[in-house]
């Protein structure tokens, strides 16, 4: 039985989104647990995520970016009230940015996607970004 879709194709955040990751080296997008998903060919970014409830449901988050981020990086974006844990990636390494916790600020969201592509693609292809 396939996930059920939990986004809106017509989303203009997921739109900006692609904008930004389908403009690296090679990537490409695919629905997978119902989510967007962006790889080249692993996977860099996710739009749309959720976190684990200790005392109820899931959280669910519709507008957020989960990543892949440095561990130098980490701990100073956990501080930050707009990132959060997500279930499933968070223990490899990926935080979750929620787009509904404040003024969305693309140029970081550009920054934050680049980088999860750096840590996740082949180094050939940022070898190509680079260039």
């Amino acid at each position: 039985m396939p996930h059920p879709i939990m986004f809106d194709d017509a989303d203009p955040i997921l739109a900006r989104v692609r904008e930004i990751a389908l403009a690296l080296p090679e990537a490409t997008e695919k629905i997978s647990h119902g989510r967007p998903t962006f790889s080249a060919p692993k996977m860099f970014a996710v739009y749309g995520g959720s976190q684990r409830n200790p005392s109820g449901p899931m959280i669910r988050y519709a507008h957020a970016l989960l990543v892949k981020v440095d561990d130098s990086e980490r701990e100073a974006l956990q501080q930050d009230h707009r990132f959060f844990y997500p279930a499933y990636l968070g223990p490899y390494g990926w935080l979750g940015l929620d787009f509904d916790a404040a003024k969305i600020d693309w140029a970081e969201v550009a920054e934050l996607i680049d980088a999860s592509f750096r840590l996740q693609a082949p180094a050939r292809l940022v070898k190509q970004l680079d260039s």
